[in-house]
């Protein structure tokens, strides 16, 4: 049975921490990442900001595939969604990748841009306590350390705690190339 994917995604606004998994040897490894829940246009790709220093891309350059678990609380519903994960950094050669992660830069808040600037994530702090301040123009682009991931959903596992119903959305390519969402009902 096609079907269009889980609505709920769009409609509520989900906290602003989610957590992807990517794996790793065939172990999860759950990453967490603020996210406002963001898709790209025309597509059901979530888009997530991150530092490009930190572990986590290096993880995902070896696997691209991971799973996002939101949790709405004040619905009950758990989304489990898997896909995979494509980074854009400033290396990237794909020129409309790169626009697409320029304009997650300024839809970004200025002190969200500014953290980009701090010393890289997880190294020892050797500022001292000096409190000195990163500078950044609001008009420049994207600085070296900002990377956009973009995750590419390929099966959302949905399940209602309140109606304690649940269902597994599988997507595939049509014969046009477009991605079709299948359903099916199965036991919570």
């Amino acid at each position: 049975m096609e079907a269009p994917p889980p609505q709920s995604l769009r409609l509520q606004r989900p906290s602003q921490t989610l957590h992807l998994l990517p794996t790793r040897d065939y172990r999860l490894q759950r990453k967490t990442f603020q996210s406002d829940g963001r898709l790209q246009e025309d597509t059901n790709e979530i888009q997530i900001n991150t530092d490009r220093r930190s572990a986590k891309i290096e993880e995902i350059k070896h696997c691209h595939f991971g799973e996002i678990c939101w949790y709405f609380t004040e619905s009950w519903e758990q989304f489990r969604i898997n896909g995979k994960i494509d980074i854009i950094d400033g290396a990237n050669s794909d020129a409309c990748k790169l626009q697409h992660r320029e304009k997650a830069w300024f839809a970004s808040s200025l002190k969200s841009r500014l953290q980009y600037l701090a010393p890289a994530p997880r190294l020892p702090d050797i500022s001292n306590g000096s409190g000195e301040e990163n500078q950044l123009d609001p008009s420049e682009g994207p600085v070296e350390a900002f990377c956009l991931l973009l995750f590419d959903p390929e099966q959302v596992d949905y399940l209602n705690l309140k109606s304690n119903e649940r269902f597994i959305f599988t997507s595939r390519s049509s014969e046009q190339g477009f991605k079709v969402w299948m359903s099916e009902k199965v036991n919570p």
